[in-house]
């Protein structure tokens, strides 16, 4: 009861305030204040109008003055303005931060009293994409030495049929050691011509310095990488490569086949890895298991980039995961969850984008990834 007489007290305060400061400019307008009678008077009082405007202090009862012979303006109250900015900022980070429209609707009318409208959240967001889309299509001016790429998959409308597609998602690390999300966009099924695109994207806008490129295997992935400048390689994720090695081993060899692997990963040089890999290929034939060492001796290669000496020993546990990207992806997922299924790839795309812009800004944005002192020092450095 004291919370809620303290918020009536406020709102009060706040209302009196506000309505005395229009009156005021009607005043100025006029040349004349209310009822009184002088020479070059401009114009004539002719009583308010109500409006609400739904404030931080809750739902506000206005009088806005009307005048006979001059147009009423106010630079406090826009004309039409049914919430105060901050009102709509903040309903609009709740939408981007993974509320649901109807769970938006429905703060908006415990809190300040009212709902937004279905029609004003839309075109707020119009607005908002417009600028999205210019943030992801913006130049890249760094140098990225570390850059690692995934992809996000969501069910949207085609035809009227409900399919599965995805957004491609790259993060750079860059020579300061921070993050940033340096490309986004529609991979549908993740086949080679959209990731062709989506690095000759990167390309087009300035993309330099790269080194390894972190990411699963798939079609079009290898050949793209190795087409960016200056000395981009592919570094294909170990935990990946190892569930698929043990995919093709039964059950029973599992425990031995595991354990051979993480010593394989364990070495301190690529060489060294490379013998080690070799000789637990030997090994798995010698149980009879030969769909596991061919997997074994096709990938090795590809998912010991990390272990060249041109890159440091302290950046290895980094590039050979992709944990970091995953974790953005659940926080997308969370997202996208709510809304089922998109009506349009556009949407989904540019709801994914503000999803990892509101991520990225809190909690990457004064917190360094990875330490990048020591990269110069090692010759043919990736940056």
């Amino acid at each position: 009861m004291f919370e809620s007489k303290l918020d009536a007290m406020a709102r009060e305060k706040v209302e009196r305030t506000i309505n005395a400061m229009p009156d005021a400019e009607a005043d100025e307008i006029a040349n004349a204040a209310g009822y009184e009678r002088r020479t070059g008077r401009k114009a004539f009082r002719a009583g308010h109008y109500g409006r609400t405007l739904a404030a931080k202090a809750g739902k506000l009862s206005l009088k806005a003055p009307e005048l006979k012979g001059a147009l009423f303006g106010s630079a406090v109250i826009e004309r039409c303005r049914r919430r105060e900015s901050s009102v709509e900022e903040a309903l609009m980070e709740m939408y981007l931060a993974g509320v649901s429209t109807r769970g938006v609707d429905d703060t908006g009318r415990l809190l300040w009293g009212e709902r937004m409208p279905s029609q004003t959240l839309s075109d707020k967001l119009k607005k908002i994409h417009k600028e999205i889309d210019e943030w992801r299509k913006r130049p890249l001016e760094s140098e990225y030495p570390y850059v690692f790429v995934d992809g996000v998959r969501h069910k949207r409308s085609r035809g009227g049929h409900v399919e599965n597609a995805g957004v491609l998602v790259a993060i750079g690390v860059g020579t300061e050691g921070r993050r940033e999300a340096i490309a986004v966009d529609e991979g549908m099924r993740e086949d080679a011509a959209g990731r062709e695109r989506f690095f000759r994207s990167m390309i087009e806008r300035g993309s330099r310095g790269v080194g390894p490129v972190v990411g699963d295997r798939c079609a079009g992935l290898v050949s793209t990488v190795n087409s960016m400048p200056p000395n981009a390689e592919y570094q294909r994720r170990m935990v990946r490569f190892m569930r698929d090695v043990l995919s093709k081993t039964p059950p029973g060899h599992r425990e031995w086949a595991s354990a051979a692997l993480k010593a394989v990963f364990a070495q301190e040089n690529r060489e060294s890895a490379m013998a080690k890999a070799g000789t637990v290929a030997g090994e798995t034939e010698e149980r009879k298991l030969k769909a596991a060492a061919n997997r074994l001796r096709g990938g090795v290669g590809e998912t010991t980039t990390y272990l060249l000496p041109e890159f440091p020993a302290h950046h290895r546990i980094k590039p050979r995961t992709n944990n970091m990207i995953g974790r953005l992806n659940r926080e997308i997922r969370r997202r996208t969850r709510v809304v089922g299924g998109f009506p349009d790839s556009d949407s989904a795309l540019m709801l994914v984008c503000a999803g990892i812009r509101y991520v990225t800004s809190r909690s990457w944005s004064d917190r360094r990834y990875m330490d990048m002192s020591r990269l110069d020092d090692n010759p043919g450095a990736a940056a």
